[in-house]
C-alpha cells in the first residue's frame, strides 16, 4: 500500500474518533446541565422532582419541601457559577500569558467560596427539612440509595 494511502486513512480514523468522542462529551454536558437554558432546566427539575416524589411515594407537603430543596441546590448552583457564562475561558485565561495568573486564581476561589458560604445555611435547612418530614420508611429508601444499593438516583 502506498505511504499516502495509509496517512489518509490514518487520518479519517483519527478524524472520526475526535468527532465521535465530542459528540459525547456534548451530551453530557447538556444532561448535568451546563449550557441550559433557564426554561429547560425548569423543566428537568420539574421531571426530577416527579421522579423522586414517585420513588418515596412523597405526600403534598413533603413534595413542596422537596420542590424548595431542589431550588435552593439550584440557587447554591447558580451562586457558584456566578455571572460567568463559560467557566472553561476564566481558567483558560490563568494559563493565558507567559505565567500562571495567581492573584486571579485566589480571587476565584474567594468569590466561589464566599457563595458557598452564603447559600449554604438555607441549602443545609431545606435538606434538614424535606429529610425530617419523611417517614423512617421513606429516610431507610434514600439512605439505601445514596449507598449506591439501588440505581434509581442515576440516570438509565
Amino acid at each position: 500500500m502506498h505511504p499516502w494511502i495509509k496517512r489518509t486513512l490514518y487520518g479519517l480514523f483519527g478524524a472520526s474518533i475526535l468527532v465521535g468522542g465530542l459528540s459525547g462529551c456534548g451530551h453530557h454536558r447538556h444532561e448535568y446541565g451546563m449550557g441550559m437554558s433557564d426554561t429547560e432546566r425548569a423543566e428537568f427539575r420539574g421531571k426530577m422532582v416527579e421522579r423522586v416524589a414517585s420513588k418515596l411515594d412523597l405526600n403534598a407537603d413533603q413534595k413542596q419541601r422537596l420542590g424548595v430543596l431542589a431550588d435552593k441546590l439550584q440557587e447554591q448552583r447558580a451562586a457558584l457559577v456566578g455571572k460567568t457564562t463559560d467557566p472553561r475561558a476564566e481558567v483558560q485565561a490563568l494559563v493565558a500569558g507567559g505565567k500562571f495568573d495567581r492573584s486571579r486564581a485566589q480571587s476565584l476561589v474567594a468569590e466561589k467560596t464566599a457563595a458557598l458560604n452564603s447559600k449554604s445555611p438555607e441549602m443545609i435547612a431545606a435538606m434538614a427539612d424535606f429529610f425530617d418530614s419523611l417517614t423512617p420508611a421513606q429516610q431507610t429508601k434514600v439512605r439505601e440509595a445514596l449507598q449506591g444499593r439501588h440505581g434509581w438516583w442515576r440516570r438509565g
